[in-house]
């Protein structure tokens, strides 16, 4: 049961909204991170002002640009997602395995190397799950679909923080 593990029996008869990773996001943080200001778009690439613990020493930013370096941070949540039976993709990053070997908590980022590069999602773009028996994790490189009760709760670790957990009933190798 590697690629496949399924935690309730009653999740077969839920009812999964699908969702995408923008969904968790408020509306007034999606639309600025969708929309850089343009003092951001003037940084070249690769220098030293080019990361956002550069963006936060300055203090020569304007409204927009502060505003922007929130949401790029942002705990914020999407209340109305609180205890909803969600389908979400997305790849694992293991936090802890037991004496198995078997990963037992982990975070649900939307894109590969999200938490192991530099700077991680903002908190609202990292879901916190665990799973009490483990699993064998066969590759970081696979995606997964997970299936269950999204919640509103914060998770500190120093791999990054989570604005959300899933409470998971199943989660299978992802397919389109």
């Amino acid at each position: 049961m590697a690629n496949s593990l399924s935690l309730n029996a009653k999740s077969q008869a839920k009812k999964y909204h699908q969702i995408e990773w923008e969904e968790l996001v408020p509306l007034d943080d999606l639309e600025l991170l969708l929309n850089p200001p343009a003092s951001i778009m003037d940084i070249q690439d690769g220098s030293s002002l080019d990361s956002v613990d550069a963006l936060a020493e300055r203090d020569d930013l304007d409204e927009q640009t502060k505003r922007y370096y929130q949401a790029l941070k942002s705990d914020r949540v999407v209340g109305a997602l609180n205890n909803k039976p969600v389908k979400l993709p997305g790849f694992i990053v293991p936090l802890e395995v037991n004496e198995e070997n078997k990963v037992t908590e982990f975070f649900v980022v939307p894109y590969f190397g999200a938490c192991l590069h530099m700077p991680p999602p903002p908190p609202n773009q990292i879901v916190y799950a665990k799973v009490k028996k483990g699993f064998v994790l066969e590759s970081l490189y696979n995606p997964y679909w997970f299936e269950g009760t999204l919640v509103t709760a914060t998770n500190e670790h120093d791999l990054g923080n989570s604005a959300y957990q899933i409470n998971i009933d199943s989660f299978y190798l992802y397919e389109e």
